[in-house]
């Protein structure tokens, strides 16, 4: 059957999304220029935001690079921003995109150690609810001195090692065989069931990670970028940092480890799933598979790796460098020690990351016309007209509201310079702006967990290559992490009220 052109044309556009999407991507094309002309910038980036929004939580369907990217240099064309502010947004967070390029695809060629590593916690933990705050609770103390995308990229390695072996196996192959995970089509039918309840499993492992992330994130100084921004402004060292913003971390530390053991414990809101035994048999049998045919050079791969690994979490701790620059590092120094110096095999390691990196760059067009048209304003100029506990409270909700739908950094920028200002001009005493301080670096770390737009890690799990496989799509990781989100930001409140 021959088609014309348009047809071509039409089919082509955003691939083999569903049509009502294709036209949903136009229409809000189509609008928002009238919009601009008819009422002006200030609505027309509020509705551009949302539309941004509706992009990403359609992840599944199509790539929000595609439609995010369209909408991204639309607001451009027609006057949201600049492609000078953009360029600016885009150098300041240079450190983060230098991160995503390097450290993520250096954690690709730590992969048989952590596939080792996390294989043999898995079998030797039988409860549920005790794995689920094991990987809560190490993401969270990994989170407080490493970057939470990095501990986010780790755990993704892992899921997406356990998946493949299993599925492999329920497709009827062997270990060794090569492998297409992607599609359920060799899939035997009595695998089925335990293919579904593993899905589930890791979904809530993944999703219990990323919740510690952010945990782990609001503690330190180096917990996540906006708190190197206001400990810059505060002044506060790394152990004053942690001192200061703990009347509200460790209550909600607490809190959360609480909310995944009652989670899993009874099975709410999509987790506690089981890992099947016929799972736990395939991950047994890989292991005693992988032991019998290791050869003096699988042995040596895991011992380079090892002290890769042991190099990184030095480096990351004691901030020898910009954490992408370490990542480049690993990728070095594991490849060079394990015999891979092929271009296509290196260049396998930046798959995962580079589409990520460009969506993220995106975001960062959105953000410069929410900075640009000054959207936020009107609840800052709210909230710094309140005083005492009051200001405090509203603070860390606005902050948290503001950080839920975009960057965590900017947000904090804006509220941080403003009571800096308000401090130097002697509005404000220092203890108040030491309150404040806390108030605005917990509201952009803790509430944010609500959507993928305010965690960059839980974004990052959303676009990554194993959210298909275990089909994590936004709305069921806003689903998932809604208990959190109402027990963390409620705990996070009570203290910032009362124990600051």
């Amino acid at each position: 059957m021959t088609i014309t052109l348009a047809q071509a044309f039409a089919r082509n556009f955003l691939g083999h999304a569903p049509a009502w999407y294709k036209l949903t991507v136009v229409g809000f094309l189509v609008a928002n220029p009238l919009l601009m002309i008819l009422f002006g910038p200030v609505l027309t980036g509020w509705v551009l935001l949302v539309e941004f929004i509706f992009a990403l939580a359609m992840a599944l369907r199509c790539y929000p690079l595609q439609p995010g990217g369209l909408l991204a240099i639309e607001s451009v064309l027609i006057g949201l921003t600049t492609p000078e502010s953009v360029y600016g947004e885009v150098t300041q967070a240079f450190p983060v995109v230098l991160l995503l390029i390097f450290m993520v695809a250096g954690i690709y060629f730590l992969r048989e150690l952590l596939l080792y590593v996390f294989t043999r916690l898995l079998l030797k933990v039988h409860s549920s609810s005790m794995l689920a705050v094991l990987f809560c609770g190490v993401a969270a103390l990994l989170s407080a001195f490493l970057d939470a995308l990095t501990v986010v990229a780790v755990a993704i390695t892992v899921g997406v090692g356990f998946y493949e072996v299993y599925h492999r196996v329920a497709s009827g192959k062997q270990h060794d065989s090569s492998h297409d995970a992607t599609h359920d089509a060799g899939v035997h039918a009595l695998h089925r069931d335990n293919l579904e309840q593993f899905r589930a499993f890791l979904r809530g492992l993944m999703m219990h990670a990323a919740v510690g992330t952010a945990i782990g994130g609001v503690m330190t100084k180096v917990g996540e970028p906006q708190n190197l921004l206001i400990s810059e402004q505060a002044g506060w060292e790394f152990g004053e940092f942690f001192l200061k913003v703990a009347p509200v971390s460790i209550p909600v530390a607490l809190a959360g480890l609480g909310t995944c053991w009652m989670l899993d414990r009874f099975r709410l809101f999509g987790y506690g799933a089981q890992l099947p035994d016929a799972v736990r048999a395939v991950l047994r049998d890989y292991s005693e598979h992988m032991a019998a045919k290791s050869t003096l050079r699988d042995r040596q791969v895991l011992i380079v790796q090892a002290l890769v690994a042991a190099t990184l979490v030095l480096g990351l701790a004691f901030h020898v460098a910009e954490v992408g620059l370490i990542g480049l590092l690993v990728i070095i120094l594991a490849t060079s020690f394990t015999g891979v110096i092929e271009e296509h095999r290196i260049g396998k390691a930046f798959e995962a990351a580079l589409p990520f990196t460009a969506l993220l760059v995106v975001f960062f067009v959105i953000v410069a016309g929410i900075h640009e048209q000054h959207l936020f304003e009107p609840v800052m100029h709210a909230v710094l007209a309140l005083e005492g506990r009051a200001q405090s409270a509203a603070l860390y909700l606005a902050t948290g509201v503001l950080s839920a739908i975009s960057d965590n950094v900017f947000v904090a920028s804006i509220y941080i310079t403003e009571m800096k200002a308000a401090l130097l001009q002697g509005v404000v005493t220092r203890e108040q702006f030491e309150v404040a301080a806390v108030a605005i670096n917990t509201g952009t770390n803790i509430p944010s967990v609500a959507t993928p737009n305010g965690q960059a890690a839980f974004l990052f799990l959303l676009t990554s290559t194993l959210s298909p496989l275990i089909r994590l799509g936004y709305l069921r990781m806003v689903w998932m992490a809604l208990p959190y989100f109402v027990v963390m930001t409620g705990v996070g409140l009570a203290a910032v009220v009362y124990l600051l």
